[in-house]
């Protein structure tokens, strides 16, 4: 078994492959270099192969987003700890090293995240992820570094290696054995939130998610899917609500799905005045698709010990209605943490 494994998903990445595998490969001499294809149409796979010899090859059989993607790929993997990377990442000089370190000795460390800053604009954080992740009381996630669409500037504030709620996916650290404890990504996502998903059912189980600011990657974001594409807004309302069914303590859980629901109308409200009618669109076929599926995922529960977490009380409040637009001074005052 190798101690680490980089795993890339890929999706007619050609030229991202082209930019980025590169950094990667020079940067990343304890690893095993995956690419796992998902039946990309363009010349990826060729192009690695004839380029990058050294990397191996995974290929899929189907274009199955990044939950069955990863899935599919990773019975063909085998090394310690997972590292699965964005195609459009550049990592940085001992990268690996401190993720390693704290593995081995941080036994209760299931998955970490690196310090992630934006590609295009190097001095900040990078909106999918920043310096960890963690959610409010009614599933919206949130960053240290970005909250909604203000993203800060990076001056050392998060220069520690603090425990996270969730990490990102766009470069995740996971142990082999804790991934496929929790059967990996939920599939029905496909794309968005599955990685938040699998860090709740970490935590239910005990283990603890970390943020590492010693490692640092560039990230370019919505290189696959861009920001404002309603098909990113319909897949993160559904799969939000999908998982609060599936993770969250049975006390309470409808009263929070409900209040959920109707902040999600006033999104769309909103949406709507901004003449942005596909997000508004798409938030209302994400409800239904949520009601569709709401049955599976109340049986899935069964499978999973849901616990209480400590987190905040609404962000959306916060944010839009008191401007507290950064984390630390969301964080400031105790009376915004949810007991």
């Amino acid at each position: 078994m190798d101690k680490i494994a980089v795993v890339i998903l890929n999706w007619n990445g050609v030229k991202l492959l082209e930019q980025f595998l590169p950094s990667v490969l020079q940067y990343s001499a304890e690893a095993v270099i995956y690419v796992a294809d998902n039946a990309s149409t363009d010349s990826s796979v060729n192009f690695v192969k004839e380029n990058f010899p050294s990397v191996k090859i995974i290929q899929n059989n189907g274009n199955h987003g990044f939950a069955k993607g990863y899935n599919d790929a990773l019975q063909n993997v085998d090394a310690e700890i997972y590292a699965l990377v964005n195609s459009d990442i550049e990592v940085t000089p001992n990268w690996l090293r401190p993720i390693i370190e704290t593995f081995d000795k941080e036994k209760q460390t299931a998955v970490i995240q690196p310090k992630i800053l934006d590609f295009k604009n190097k001095e900040y954080f990078e909106y999918a992820g920043a310096a960890g992740g963690f959610i409010d009381k009614y599933g919206y996630p949130f960053c240290r570094g970005r909250i909604f669409d203000t993203i800060e500037k990076d001056y050392g504030q998060y220069n520690d290696n603090c425990e996270l709620f969730w990490a990102s996916g766009a470069c995740f650290f996971i142990r082999k054995e804790v991934y496929h404890q929790l059967n990996g990504f939920d599939e029905t996502f496909f794309a968005h939130q599955e990685e938040i998903d699998l860090c709740w059912r970490a935590k239910n189980e005990g283990h603890i998610i970390k943020y590492n600011s010693e490692s640092v990657v560039y990230h370019v974001g919505g290189a696959t899917l861009q920001q404002g594409n309603p098909k990113k807004t319909y897949l993160n309302f559904r799969n939000s609500l999908l998982m609060l069914v599936k993770n969250l303590p049975k006390k309470g859980l409808f009263f929070v799905i409900f209040f959920r629901m109707i902040l999600d109308g006033i999104a769309g409200i909103r949406f709507l005045t901004q003449g942005k009618f596909g997000h508004t669109f798409a938030i209302l076929k994400a409800h239904f698709s949520f009601y569709c599926l709401s049955l599976k995922y109340l049986k899935k529960r069964k499978d999973f010990q849901t616990q209480q977490y400590y987190t905040l009380k609404s962000i959306v409040f916060l944010y839009y209605i008191k401007k507290l637009l950064v984390f630390k001074e969301i964080f400031n005052s105790n009376q915004n943490i949810k007991n």
